[in-house]
């Protein structure tokens, strides 16, 4: 089984920097993914970024340069460094595992997740 945590959510200000973090523990498997999502209230799930061991990070088109996702394999770690925070970025962030897919559109889909953390809510304030 595989747990994990995320940590670094908070309340900050149009404009500001956030760093999330998310660790995982347990019978963490080599070649992984590990990504984030998100979710504002009255929406559904929507990815974020990922990050896999034999792909190049990928995010959602609408957070290219503004969202740095990374890892640190030794810590079973992945990070998501959040810049220029606007109000629309206001949800529950949520880091998720599995095993490394066969394409890069299958790690956009919340259902190919087996491993999901509790959240952690960022909240953007005008």
């Amino acid at each position: 089984q595989v747990e994990l945590a995320e940590s670094g959510g908070g309340l900050v200000q149009v404009g500001d920097s956030l760093r999330l973090s998310c660790t995982a523990s347990g019978n963490v498997f080599s070649s992984t993914a590990m990504a984030w999502f998100r979710q504002a209230p009255g929406q559904e799930r929507e990815f974020v970024a990922v990050l896999a061991s034999n792909r190049n990070a990928d995010y959602a088109d609408s957070l290219k340069g503004r969202f740095v996702i990374s890892r640190d394999n030794s810590k079973n770690a992945v990070y998501l460094q959040m810049n220029s925070l606007k109000v629309e970025d206001t949800a529950v962030y949520y880091c998720a595992l599995v095993r490394t897919l066969a394409s890069r559109r299958a790690y956009y889909s919340t259902y190919n997740y087996p491993y999901w953390g509790r959240g952690t809510q960022v909240t953007v304030s005008p």
